[in-house]
């Protein structure tokens, strides 16, 4: 039996792991196991083991994780996340579905701060959510933004995935989270729009809140000054040069873990928020290990190579191969979280898509542009049926909507989230525009 069959017997296999709901982590280090045994035998995988964790967990890059968790979850204890959307409530909040709109710009802020679309939809889902049950929006409405907007924790830079993202295809932090910065905004804005639409086809969905005094704006507009704070001194220290993303990532968590403390954290809070994080990223490098187990079995089966050469000498046109990508990633989105989806793809695809000709775009350009757009489309992942983490997180909060509403709620999000894929597939300046830019 070729390699090539093996290996595609053993993703096979995984998928079968998965669909019992197997922790994807456990499955991909059990599928790449076995399918390493039965390549090269029991003692090569044994000199493997014993070498891969201290090789993988020992990057320097990879303490950019915990440190960015940490940061969010001071952020959350801090009530960075209820002053960003009093502050954009107190702005927009008089106009129909203003608060809702509201809701996805603070998604947008906190995103800034924190990394985790689950951790964004979460926290913000229990600021927000009150507000726009007392001004009666529709339930569909309420919970579909909500879960909708969580996404933009992981496209709004920093982004843990984008992180992951970097270290498996190379590419340099700093430029990533800057090909994602115009994407991440074309979301929110994208978001917003759809709301406004929305409230404007039904008007009683989301009523217009009270017009707040210039005074209780500018209060508001003063209590977001740490988050916008730290959001400069972290993304600008490293496109200013004055440090790296992870010593800027360890600034930010030192700062929001200040705040925090000055806005009443005590020891149990800084706890839970340690215990978080240990909790997050123990998960992450768990998925990370078998990730690595299973892309080496797949290197010794060369299915990925022999995959990348069929592809692009079968003649297929480029942006045909792009578009199946595309749904492949859709579809895994209905089963899969989004890190764990690019943990097992990237491998596979990232090679094919740098076999092929895309508006003459060189190697590295490639690369970044096919990352910010893989991150657009599993995030999609994050609010469609039946796994969709998102919406799971703010049902827990809503018990009372059923699932099937914020579903159909979230249909026009779907929409606005196809445009700006679309978008960002035929116009790859609008991710590799800020790249040039800084650098």
């Amino acid at each position: 039996m070729s390699g090539t069959m093996i290996g595609a017997l053993f993703f096979a296999f995984l998928l079968m792991l998965l669909a019992l709901r197997v922790p994807i982590g456990i499955s991909m280090l059990v599928t790449g196991a076995a399918g390493y045994v039965t390549m090269a035998g029991w003692d090569p995988l044994l000199s493997y083991l014993k070498t891969v964790a201290y090789g993988r967990y020992s990057i320097y890059d990879l303490s950019v994780v915990p440190l960015f968790l940490l940061m969010g979850s001071f952020a959350s204890q801090g009530g960075l996340s209820k002053a960003l959307f009093g502050a954009a409530a107190s702005l927009i909040g008089h106009y129909r579905g203003g608060v809702a709109m509201a809701a996805v710009g603070a998604c947008a802020g906190f995103g800034a701060i924190c990394g985790s679309s689950l951790a964004t939809a979460a926290t913000m889902g229990q600021v927000a959510l009150p507000e726009l049950r007392r001004l009666n929006y529709s339930p569909a409405l309420a919970t579909a933004t909500l879960a909708a907007g969580g996404t933009l924790g992981i496209l709004i830079p920093p982004s843990v995935v984008l992180v992951i993202y970097a270290i498996l295809a190379e590419q340099n932090i700093a430029k990533l989270f800057a090909a994602a910065l115009v994407p991440g905004i074309l979301a929110a804005l994208g978001y917003m729009l759809v709301i406004a639409l929305y409230c404007r086809l039904d008007p009683g969905s989301g009523p217009a809140g009270e017009r707040t005094t210039l005074a209780a704006r500018l209060r508001a507009l003063v209590d977001v000054w740490p988050a916008l704070a730290i959001f400069v001194v972290v993304i600008g220290g490293i496109y200013g040069g004055l440090f790296t993303p992870t010593e800027a990532a360890s600034i930010g968590a030192l700062g929001t873990g200040v705040i925090a403390v000055l806005k009443g954290m005590r020891f149990k809070g800084l706890m839970d928020s340690l215990y978080a994080t240990a909790e997050a990223t123990a998960m992450i490098f768990l998925i990370l290990l078998g990730a690595d187990v299973l892309n080496v079995f797949l290197a010794l089966t060369q299915m990925p190579a022999e995959l990348a050469s069929w592809v692009t000498g079968s003649g297929m046109p480029p942006l045909l191969v792009l578009f199946a990508i595309i749904v492949i990633y859709v579809l895994l989105g209905c089963v899969m979280d989004s890190l764990s989806m690019i943990l097992l793809t990237i491998p596979i695809f990232l090679p094919i898509i740098l076999g092929l000709e895309f508006w003459g775009l060189d190697p590295t350009d490639k690369a970044i542009w096919f990352g910010v757009l893989a991150l657009m489309v599993v995030e999609v992942g994050l609010i469609t049926p039946p796994v969709g983490m998102n919406v799971y997180i703010i049902n827990s909060l809503a018990k009372n909507v059923p699932m099937s509403a914020t579903f159909r709620g979230i249909v026009p999000f779907l929409a606005s989230d196809a445009v700006r894929v679309v978008l960002l597939v035929f116009f790859p300046t609008l991710t590799l525009f800020t790249v040039r830019l800084v650098g």
